[in-house]
């Protein structure tokens, strides 16, 4: 799956937080439920916008984000 189908930035949405297309649901946001324990069927149903695909998309990018940060680091360790 590629989050860039469902996940995306904007200025004018959410001060450039990225966001699922076509809402103000935040990356920021599946992510904070998620940790603290709430299950996808759960996010669906309190997020009737979502869809499973969004979800994983969040799950997708902050694995992406932390690559791209891990690779930044050893870059600047070498």
């Amino acid at each position: 799956m590629n989050w860039r189908d469902h996940i995306h930035s904007d200025t004018e949405i959410l001060g450039g937080k990225p966001v699922v297309k076509g809402t103000r649901i935040s990356v920021e946001l599946i992510l904070e439920h998620l940790a603290e324990g709430t299950s996808v069927v759960e996010l669906l149903d309190a997020y009737p916008h979502l869809e499973e695909a969004d979800v994983r998309a969040a799950m997708g990018f902050a694995h992406d984000l932390l690559v791209k940060e891990a690779t930044a680091a050893s870059r600047e360790a070498a």
